[in-house]
């Protein structure tokens, strides 16, 4: 008889944790982040409910006993079994109401508040709902998305990293990586294509660069990432990557908080040069049509590069 406790956790990607945005669209960055969490589950059988395309991201985790993906079946699967902890990191209604039926012993993340059909916190999730729907609460946070995982759980965040399935097939062949896109849902959080040119012009003659590839397909994307030191990326699932392959990272933040990006010794973080009132905005758009993006200085990348590269 399996004497170890059951856990379920519930990230499909459809509600970045600590976000208001709210949709049917997969994250797969939300769900590599979430990961981290797993290093307090690591003797427990843990089953996952996710999204159809987030099952290559998870597949083969040694910390995963079981993967379901969302559909009615799993659904009903799910309402029949007992589990110790149910975790649920969707403020999707409807995934609220699941968890609250669900038949666990203690329950964390998110619930359903019944008068609002809105999402609610379970116990010491209250602070990570009021970050992700409240703005000024967000921009006053000053706690990054891991320590942030860690609180909602009751639990203290001591560096751990996020905790990537794939074993990468690649050798580091490259000095530099670029990856120049983002997912269609926040397209703000791209650098302009014409700066990464700039940029090339000015690293090519010392350095060896290479170009992000494997867009449709997640273990080709990995391995693309795997096979350089440094990765110049936007705040994007390629950003999650690199920092769980451990590799030197220079980040491109603008409309997005700086204090969410994982804290680690090896990413330098260049913000616009331009002091604008509305940074951090967390729009998925800029209303101005003149985005923050536009005023990250290539120099100023170029500088970091070699600061990062020479260390």
């Amino acid at each position: 008889m399996n004497s170890k406790k059951k856990v379920l956790i519930i990230k499909l990607g459809y509600s970045e944790t600590l976000d208001a945005e709210i949709g049917n669209t997969c994250s797969l960055g939300d769900v590599l982040r979430t990961t981290v969490i797993l290093h307090i589950y690591k003797d427990y059988d843990v089953t996952w409910l996710t999204d159809e395309k987030a099952l290559q991201l998870l597949r083969g985790n040694r910390y995963i006993k079981r993967i379901l993906t969302f559909d009615l079946m799993s659904v009903l699967l799910l309402l029949g079994e007992k589990f110790d902890i149910m975790i649920n990191l969707e403020k999707i209604p409807g995934i609220c109401a699941l968890a609250d039926k669900i038949d666990a012993w203690q329950k964390y993340g998110f619930r359903l508040d019944r008068d609002k059909g809105s999402a609610e916190a379970y116990e010491y999730s209250q602070a990570a709902l009021n970050i992700a729907t409240q703005e000024d609460e967000k921009k006053r946070n000053n706690k990054c998305w891991q320590e942030i995982l860690f609180e909602m759980l009751n639990k203290k965040w001591t560096n751990e990293n996020y905790i990537l399935s794939y074993k990468p097939k690649t050798k580091e062949i490259y000095d530099i990586g670029f990856n120049m896109y983002v997912g269609p849902k926040f397209p703000i959080k791209q650098w302009p294509l014409d700066n990464w040119k700039k940029l090339a012009n000015k690293l090519e003659k010392k350095y060896s660069i290479t170009y992000q590839e494997s867009l449709d397909n997640i273990y080709g994307y990995i391995d693309w990432l795997n096979k350089s030191k440094l990765i110049i990326t936007n705040d994007s699932l390629g950003l999650h990557i690199a920092a769980a392959l451990n590799k030197k990272i220079i980040a491109l933040i603008g409309p997005t908080s700086t204090t969410e990006i994982p804290h680690l010794p090896n990413i330098l973080i260049v913000k616009p040069k331009k002091k604008l009132k509305c940074i951090p905005c967390f729009k998925e758009y800029c209303k101005l049509n003149d985005t923050c993006m536009n005023y990250i200085d290539v120099d100023d990348v170029v500088q970091a590069v070699h600061k990062i590269l020479k260390k």
